[in-house]
Protein backbone atom coordinates (compact mmCIF):
# COMPACT_ATOMS: atom_id res chain seq x y z
CA UNK A 1 0.00 0.00 0.00
CA UNK A 2 1.02 3.49 -0.83
CA UNK A 3 1.03 6.70 0.96
CA UNK A 4 -1.30 8.15 -1.73
CA UNK A 5 -3.77 4.74 -0.81
CA UNK A 6 -3.91 6.06 2.49
CA UNK A 7 -3.90 10.13 2.05
CA UNK A 8 -7.19 10.80 4.04
CA UNK A 9 -6.28 8.82 7.12
CA UNK A 10 -2.51 10.39 7.33
CA UNK A 11 -4.38 13.61 7.15
CA UNK A 12 -7.17 12.99 9.82
CA UNK A 13 -4.16 11.63 12.22
CA UNK A 14 -2.38 15.37 11.63
CA UNK A 15 0.57 13.40 9.26
CA UNK A 16 2.26 15.24 6.70
CA UNK A 17 4.66 12.87 5.28
CA UNK A 18 8.28 14.71 4.10
CA UNK A 19 10.94 12.35 1.91
CA UNK A 20 14.92 13.31 2.99
CA UNK A 21 17.53 11.19 0.79
CA UNK A 22 20.67 11.84 -0.29
CA UNK A 23 19.36 11.38 -4.26
CA UNK A 24 20.04 14.38 -6.16
CA UNK A 25 16.36 17.00 -6.91
CA UNK A 26 15.52 15.45 -10.17
CA UNK A 27 16.01 11.77 -9.05
CA UNK A 28 13.27 12.49 -6.05
CA UNK A 29 10.96 14.37 -8.93
CA UNK A 30 11.26 11.04 -10.52
CA UNK A 31 10.55 8.80 -7.79
CA UNK A 32 7.24 10.93 -6.77
CA UNK A 33 6.18 10.99 -10.21
CA UNK A 34 6.32 7.58 -10.22
CA UNK A 35 4.33 6.48 -7.46
CA UNK A 36 2.02 9.41 -7.79
CA UNK A 37 2.99 11.20 -4.92
CA UNK A 38 4.55 14.39 -6.18
CA UNK A 39 1.96 16.64 -4.88
CA UNK A 40 1.77 15.20 -1.50
CA UNK A 41 5.17 14.66 -0.51
CA UNK A 42 7.68 17.51 -0.18
CA UNK A 43 10.74 16.19 -0.68
CA UNK A 44 14.46 17.53 0.69
CA UNK A 45 17.56 16.60 -1.47
CA UNK A 46 20.09 16.11 2.03
CA UNK A 47 23.01 15.65 -1.02
CA UNK A 48 25.48 16.71 2.19
CA UNK A 49 24.02 14.15 4.30
CA UNK A 50 23.02 16.05 6.97
CA UNK A 51 19.95 15.87 7.82
CA UNK A 52 20.93 11.72 7.86
CA UNK A 53 23.96 11.65 9.88
CA UNK A 54 21.43 14.21 11.75
CA UNK A 55 18.80 11.79 12.35
CA UNK A 56 21.72 8.54 12.72
CA UNK A 57 20.45 6.69 9.46
CA UNK A 58 23.56 6.60 7.52
CA UNK A 59 24.87 3.60 6.45
CA UNK A 60 27.19 2.30 4.08
CA UNK A 61 26.14 0.01 0.98
CA UNK A 62 28.41 -0.89 -1.40
CA UNK A 63 30.71 1.11 -0.38
CA UNK A 64 28.70 4.34 -0.72
CA UNK A 65 27.58 6.21 2.42
CA UNK A 66 23.88 6.78 1.96
CA UNK A 67 20.41 7.09 4.22
CA UNK A 68 18.72 3.57 5.14
CA UNK A 69 14.95 3.62 4.68
CA UNK A 70 13.72 4.68 7.93
CA UNK A 71 10.14 6.87 8.87
CA UNK A 72 10.39 9.77 11.95
CA UNK A 73 7.27 10.71 13.29
CA UNK A 74 7.79 14.37 14.96
CA UNK A 75 5.66 16.67 16.74
CA UNK A 76 6.37 20.14 17.64
CA UNK A 77 10.18 19.94 16.51
CA UNK A 78 10.61 16.40 18.87
CA UNK A 79 11.11 13.17 17.56
CA UNK A 80 7.84 11.21 19.14
CA UNK A 81 8.38 7.77 16.90
CA UNK A 82 11.06 6.44 14.42
CA UNK A 83 11.14 3.55 12.60
CA UNK A 84 14.30 1.65 10.34
CA UNK A 85 12.26 -0.20 7.63
CA UNK A 86 13.63 -3.42 5.93
CA UNK A 87 10.39 -2.85 3.92
CA UNK A 88 9.25 -0.12 0.96
CA UNK A 89 7.17 1.08 2.95
CA UNK A 90 6.59 2.00 6.55
CA UNK A 91 3.66 0.71 8.88
CA UNK A 92 0.93 3.60 7.95
CA UNK A 93 -1.05 2.27 11.16
CA UNK A 94 1.41 1.84 13.52
CA UNK A 95 2.69 5.80 12.54
CA UNK A 96 -1.11 6.72 12.81
CA UNK A 97 -1.52 5.01 16.72
CA UNK A 98 2.15 6.91 17.48
CA UNK A 99 0.60 10.23 16.13
CA UNK A 100 -2.63 9.76 18.35
CA UNK A 101 -1.03 8.55 21.78
CA UNK A 102 1.76 11.84 21.17
CA UNK A 103 -1.42 13.84 20.87
CA UNK A 104 -2.13 16.58 23.59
Amino acid sequence: MLLRDRRDDLGAAGIRPVAISMDSPWSHRSWAEALGVHDMVPMLSDWEGEATRGFDVEVEVNEMRVAARSAFLLADGTVRAAWMLGSEMPDIDAAIAAASSSSP
